[in-house]
């Protein structure tokens, strides 16, 4: 799996001009989902989601999780994330998991968040042609690869 999140103060996701999901300070995640995630992917990446110390304490250091500050997170799946873009100038989204298994595994993670972050996750809508608007904090965006855990 591949997640993009970005501290935001606001973040909301738009279909045909109507808003299906907002939150305000929070996560915006963005995921990528391959055919070789497993159930242990969405495990470590919801732990490293939940508990990541990217916000301010009192001090305005990043010491502070999603969780320690009830920040919110909304959840936006993007196939696109696993474009390969090797050759010509055409990405290739070969590698990201076709809507059988994404969708199973899109839910899974979502349930874990919610377990996880307890609370409500919110969420785009698994396909659509989706807006996403947010206002980035910091700006503060980080890039997590399951596959590659450094």
């Amino acid at each position: 799996m591949k997640a993009v999140l970005q501290r935001v103060s606001t973040a909301f996701v738009t279909i045909e001009n109507e808003i299906i999901a907002a939150i305000k300070n929070g996560l915006l995640v963005l995921i990528g989902i391959e055919d070789a995630d497993t159930t242990a992917d969405i495990n470590w990446l919801s732990n490293k989601i939940i508990n990541l110390r990217i916000f301010d304490d009192d001090n305005h250091i990043p010491n502070l999780s999603v969780k320690e500050t009830d920040g919110d997170i909304l959840l936006v799946s993007q196939f696109t994330l696993h474009a390969q873009i090797k050759k010509g100038n055409r990405p290739s989204y070969i590698k990201a998991s076709k809507p059988d298994k994404a969708i199973s595994l899109y839910e899974e993670l979502i349930h874990r968040l919610k377990n996880d972050l307890e609370k409500i996750i919110f969420t785009g809508k698994f396909g659509a042609d989706m807006k996403v608007a947010l206002v980035n904090d910091g700006p503060l965006t980080i890039i997590i690869d399951t596959k590659n855990k450094e």
